[in-house]
């Protein structure tokens, strides 16, 4: 699929300090903690026409940023995720900011009904890895996805549709690494209208910096690359 196919987003550079000031947040070790891509899919979050009549989800909720982020806007929340610690961190983090957020341990949307919700976020893990496999503990499980950092973004694409009603959407942030046109080619095929509403380039972390070699070697990146470019999708069911 060409580039015309979808329309230009925005871009910005995220400043640093930008997901700290997304509200008052700590997290338990082994949790993710907010960052670059948590601060820029907050923003596109607030964009969106929220109120009290708006039911969210937050799939894959890791400290609870984004679902507190929604209660904040006033709407009704339920944030999963299937580390334990994630899901306390985020019961803590909803308790300290006075919010509701209804939050369940659980594989995605397997804990969810169908047609439950108007609007789903995720950061899913979408760091492309050496290895093929996920971890199944350990802080690598935040953010390891797969040789091609897609094996969550899939699945999150594919769980989407099931839980959102008639004209909902998705907002979903993850790496150009990972392949911008594959999730919205995917979605396209799921009967979402997608495309790309904002980016964002930060410099590689300590992951990134780590496989600088192998993803020369896989092709992910060149020999002068040196930030990463952070994209959110919005997807809204026909």
């Amino acid at each position: 699929m060409s580039a015309e196919t979808h329309p230009q987003p925005l871009t910005h550079t995220c400043a640093p300090s930008g997901a700290a000031r997304l509200a008052r947040l700590f997290t338990l070790p082994g949790v993710y903690a907010p960052q670059h891509d948590t601060n820029l899919l907050t923003r596109c979050l607030r964009r969106e026409a929220i109120d009290e009549n708006t039911t969210v989800v937050d799939l894959g909720t890791g400290s609870g940023a984004l679902a507190v982020a929604a209660a904040s806007l006033g709407a009704r929340v339920t944030a999963v995720d299937i580390s334990r610690r994630a899901v306390l961190t985020t019961r803590l983090n909803a308790l300290r900011n006075g919010l509701p957020v209804t939050v369940r341990r659980g594989d995605l949307t397997e804990v969810l009904p169908d047609d439950c919700c108007d609007l789903v976020v995720s950061n899913p893990p979408y760091v492309p890895s050496p290895s093929p496999h996920l971890p199944r503990r350990g802080a690598a499980r935040a953010w390891d996805a797969g040789t091609e950092g897609r094996v969550i973004v899939n699945r999150v694409c594919d769980a989407a549709p099931r839980v959102l009603r008639p004209g909902g959407t998705l907002l979903m942030v993850h790496s150009g690494l990972c392949g911008v046109h594959a999730t919205l080619d995917r979605l396209t095929r799921l009967g979402m209208t997608a495309h790309v509403v904002d980016r964002a380039y930060v410099p590689f972390g300590p992951v990134l910096k780590s496989r600088r070699a192998w993803l020369r070697r896989a092709g992910l990146i060149d020999d002068t690359e040196t930030q990463e470019e952070l994209v959110v999708i919005r997807a809204q069911l026909r």
